[in-house]
């Protein structure tokens, strides 16, 4: 596809008219509609601007390649994984993890995944069943996997959550609290000096990450997602340390250090 048409898909996958485009980025529609019809190709510093409008990158506006591939939101029903693990949890014995299971279904409740329909419930259960896949059968993961967002999102506390306090604790470690430009480095720091002093914790932090990782290409904004690379850089390596230091998690340490790598090597090359 040639430039102008990249630039009419980004504009209407946005619902913006030429008009709006042209005047968030200082030009007149004439301009805009001219560039559509490859009549006139737009300069560098118009590029850049349409590149930061449309939150794309900026190959994606002059590359002439057609558009493929489909894509999905979602691998998995919700339903289903809710099933897996309920499955699950009354074969191995985890009653913490069958508590924790319907309270956060009913807690997440017409909550959405960020720039989608999908229903919020599919990321803890998405990472109770990445443990479950891993053969971590710990009763206070799986159950803190399912819940470790209903504080910070679900206007929760502590002591409104029907597991035991260890369970609790590592609930109240994955909770942060709500930060901006100008104390979120020192919040973060914190945060992951805390959760790397407890393998369990840092186990759910490292599966949290490997979901979120995997769906930020359409849940973030570009500035969010180079925020969310080197943020990853910064502090998942210890995470991973500490999960190492337990023999028993040496095989999901590998295969989470794995699938946290490649992503963010993805990201970057496509970045």
């Amino acid at each position: 596809m040639s430039i102008g048409s990249n630039i009419k898909i980004f504009r209407e996958e946005h619902k913006l008219t030429q008009e709006q485009v042209a005047d968030k980025i200082g030009v007149t529609f004439q301009a805009v509609s001219s560039w559509e019809r490859d009549a006139y190709k737009p300069d560098t510093d118009k590029l850049l601007r349409l590149a930061e409008l449309f939150d794309v990158s900026l190959s994606a506006l002059v590359e002439d390649k057609p558009k493929a591939f489909k894509t999905k939101d979602t691998i998995y029903n919700w339903e289903h994984m809710k099933t897996y693990v309920k499955t699950s949890a009354k074969a191995l014995g985890l009653t913490n993890t069958l508590k924790a299971l319907d309270f956060a279904v009913e807690a997440h409740n017409g909550q959405k995944r960020k720039k989608s329909d999908i229903p919020y419930i599919y990321h803890p259960l998405n990472l109770a069943c990445h443990a479950l896949a891993m053969s971590i059968n710990d009763d206070d993961i799986i159950a803190a996997c399912l819940l470790h967002d209903v504080i910070e999102d679900c206007e929760k506390k502590a002591d409104d959550l029907p597991v035991n306090e260890k369970t609790k604790e590592l609930v109240i470690l994955l909770t942060h609290e709500k930060t901006n430009p100008t104390n979120r480095d020192t919040v973060m720091k914190a945060y992951y000096k805390a959760i790397k002093a407890n393998p369990k914790a840092a186990l759910i932090k490292c599966l949290d990450r490997c979901n979120n990782l995997t769906t930020m290409s359409w849940g973030l904004s570009r500035d969010r997602i180079f925020r969310m690379i080197r943020e990853t850089e910064a502090y998942f390596p210890a995470l991973l340390k500490s999960v190492k230091a337990v023999s028993e998690y040496n095989n999901a340490a590998w295969l989470l250090q794995y699938q946290i790598e490649s992503t963010l090597d993805i990201y970057k090359r496509l970045m």
